[in-house]
């Protein structure tokens, strides 16, 4: 994989007051490989707020851990089969945020990467929604041709 790579991330919630409409959003960003750890780094720019939240994906063998920094600040680590607690900071205060990980698929190629993430989030103690991430990264400026 190249250092310069397009990231694809679609993220769908299902629960009692999520409607289960899929979120996507396409960026630039940057991929290295690091004591057998995979890494992916990107820019998120939120709607009405002028300052940028730096966005960290790190990947090992069954496990994702994202990390925000800027107008939201979290550190979230999903496991298969592990539930662990976090504290998500926001403009408009804390919540504690537990992500009960269920399933965690990565898929690699020369040029590509597919994460998928499947969880149970809780937010103070309160089931929220079953969630599903789904993850691309691709190099930027190779195309594959397929038969």
């Amino acid at each position: 994989m190249t250092k310069d790579v397009i990231v694809t991330i679609c993220g769908l919630q299902n629960g009692p007051e999520t409607d289960g409409e899929p979120i996507e959003m396409i960026v630039s960003g940057e991929y290295f490989y690091k004591n057998n750890k995979h890494y992916i780094l990107y820019d998120e720019v939120m709607e009405g707020e002028p300052q940028v939240t730096k966005n960290r994906i790190k990947i090992s063998e069954g496990q994702m851990e994202l990390t925000k920094n800027g107008v939201v600040n979290v550190h979230m680590v999903f496991e298969e089969n592990v539930k662990n607690i976090t504290h998500y900071y926001t403009p408009y205060g804390s919540l504690t945020m537990g992500i009960d990980g269920k399933k965690v698929e990565i898929k690699e190629s020369e040029h590509e990467m597919d994460i998928s993430v499947e969880y149970g989030m809780e937010m103070n103690q309160e089931f929220v929604a079953d969630c599903h991430i789904r993850i691309n990264v691709k190099s930027k400026g190779i195309k594959e041709f397929k038969l």
